[in-house]
């Protein structure tokens, strides 16, 4: 008979949450393994974090610490302050961890205080840009974990480079395309073309939240600029994160953009939605690391609002295109797009909807 493997999986924001519905699943296979969820609440808006359980199909959290918003000291802080009773009173073999969340390097750096190994799921991507703090949380967490699980042979190098022993590193494939390809059927598009009074092919899909982008009222202008000169081209479908929101409206651009004719505006979507609308767009514009590797996956143009980024994956082999943040790059590269033949790409290998349970075999194995 097996021992139980007690594993805590640790979640707290909107990109963790497809990329951890899967490695839920892939645990049932297993009648040793005992999963508990804790949610940070590092996203807590409903419509940032409740709808994504419902539609992943993610059980109900086991642990919701509720930590809420704040700088990045206070965020980590409050999610170390909650994290560490709950892991002594848990006494867990193994803490998982996703992505690269605030929630993310301070469970890890709890666990590993208190002598628990950590898995990392999506190691080793790197931007090579300190100025993101999701790239501190990114080599702070990879450095500390014992078990790197990678979606790409680029993020394999970068662990190496990095001094990674190569019995941690483990090249999964990406759990973020688990759930994409397991929800490839849902199609959301009839209602939202109806709502939203779209064609397919005949609008542009873009979501924008990254500080370097809406933090500054200069930058934020620009893009705004360059969005309403492309909407008298294609008509702008544009959800509004509720930091892009706030800062439109601190720096009085809510009513510029929202007045644009052919610019749609909507509140923060479902994945199944937002998922819909990627797949039937033009074109996609984007600051997300997440839906740079989604538009790859369907095959989608993606022009990345980011001078840099994690995912180099998505260019070599995918559909994305790095464009910057300046308003004539951004109008020319769309431009482009809508005269000319879009990049095509093809699917990054082992992104075929198994990762996840590459995952969790590779965690019995070692565990046994």
């Amino acid at each position: 008979m097996l021992k139980t493997l007690k594993i805590v999986n640790v979640v707290g924001a909107r990109p963790n949450f497809m990329k951890i519905a899967p490695l839920m699943k892939a645990y049932r296979q297993y009648t040793h393994i005992r999963s508990v969820l804790v949610h940070t609440g590092q996203h807590y808006d409903g419509s940032m974090s409740d709808v994504f359980f419902e539609e992943l199909g993610i059980p109900t959290p086991d642990v919701f610490l509720g930590v809420g918003s704040g700088t990045h000291a206070q965020q980590t802080a409050r999610v170390m302050l909650a994290f560490e009773p709950l892991l002594i009173e848990q006494k867990p073999d193994l803490v998982v961890v996703v992505g690269d969340v605030n929630s993310t390097v301070a469970a890890t750096l709890v666990a590993t205080k208190l002598l628990i190994p950590v898995a990392h799921v999506e190691a080793g991507l790197r931007s090579f840009d300190r100025t993101m703090p999701e790239e501190i949380n990114r080599v702070v967490t990879d450095s500390l974990s014992d078990f790197l699980f990678t979606t790409s042979e680029d993020a394999n190098e970068n662990l190496r480079r990095e001094g990674i022993l190569e019995e941690k590193i483990h090249f999964v494939g990406n759990t973020m395309i688990d759930t994409l390809l397991a929800l490839s059927k849902h199609d959301a598009f009839d209602t939202l073309k109806r709502k939203l009074s779209l064609s397919a092919r005949d609008y542009a899909y873009v979501t924008m939240h990254r500080p370097s982008n809406v933090d500054d009222k200069e930058v934020l202008q620009g893009i705004c600029d360059a969005l309403i000169c492309l909407q008298e081209r294609i008509t702008i479908v544009w959800p509004l994160h509720p930091r892009t929101r706030k800062m439109l409206e601190q720096f009085s651009l809510y009513d510029y953009v929202a007045s644009q004719s052919k610019i749609r505006l909507t509140d923060p979507l479902g994945y199944l939605e937002s998922l819909s609308l990627m797949r039937h767009a033009k074109f996609v514009l984007t600051d997300s690391g997440g839906i740079q590797e989604e538009t790859t996956a369907i095959g989608v143009p993606c022009l990345t609002l980011r001078n840099n980024t994690e995912r180099p994956i998505t260019i070599h082999e995918g559909t994305n295109e790095l464009v910057g943040n300046a308003p004539h790059r951004i109008i020319e590269r769309a431009m482009a797009l809508l005269s000319g033949t879009p990049k095509t790409g093809r699917m990054p290998k082992l992104w075929d909807g198994h990762a996840a349970e590459r995952i969790a075999r590779v965690l019995v194995q070692k565990f046994r």
